[in-house]
């Protein structure tokens, strides 16, 4: 592990963004039953954090999208982290909507983007990565080179992986869950048994013999 995965790691734990309860799982609006609750939202009222998750993405940018012209959130968790980042690296932002406007000039994006800009997409969470290939869909067809996405934390889902190479735009991730998983045990949030109840949903959702593995 890094030292920047584990920080950001240590970090979505300490105010519950990230939040594992393996005894007791969440239910997913799919009816999925999860092991884990996630909302990056929460980085955004934690001022130390945000700060480590703003610099982190800047970092994560400049080392691996060094051409990035233009960032773009997803909407709607991913706009101010764009924002944020912008203003570190001095890069002009903007968002993609879910959907185009009803009124007005009708936009899905927001703030302006010339055909060849290169693009980098900030979002905060990676799942089944169905959501941000939409968006990274909008901007191609808007005519940007979408260079790739930052993302504040990934599953690593074998969906998400293969949806991601299949479109072929790369992600890189702050943290993942992996390394949140194994952060966990050793800050006493969980009992280091439970991580293999919890890679064993990462590796298959839909399958809830998880739930009474053995450790």
């Amino acid at each position: 592990m890094s030292s920047l995965d584990r920080t950001i790691a240590k970090d979505l734990l300490s105010i519950k963004a990230v939040f594992f309860r393996p005894e007791e799982p969440f239910t997913w609006a799919s009816g999925i039953k999860s092991p884990v609750y996630c909302d990056n939202r929460l980085t955004l009222t934690a001022p130390q954090v945000r700060l480590d998750v703003e610099n982190g993405l800047a970092q994560v940018i400049k080392e691996y999208y060094p051409d990035a012209e233009v960032l773009m959130g997803t909407s709607t968790a991913g706009i101010a982290h764009a924002a944020i980042t912008g203003h570190i690296l001095g890069l002009p932002m903007g968002y993609v909507r879910s959907g185009a406007k009803d009124h007005g000039r009708q936009n899905q994006i927001e703030g302006k983007l010339e055909k060849g800009q290169k693009v980098v997409v900030v979002e905060d969470l990676i799942s089944t990565g169905g959501s941000v290939i939409e968006v990274v869909n909008v901007l191609r067809e808007a005519g940007a080179e979408v260079l790739g996405i930052a993302s504040i934390f990934t599953y690593g889902m074998k969906k998400g992986i293969e949806r991601l190479a299949a479109a072929q735009v790369k992600n890189i991730s702050l943290t993942n869950f992996d390394v949140i998983a194994e952060v966990a045990a050793q800050e006493g949030y969980i009992k280091p048994d439970d991580i293999k109840k919890l890679i064993a949903f990462r590796n298959n959702p839909s399958d809830e013999s998880w739930i009474t593995r053995e450790a």
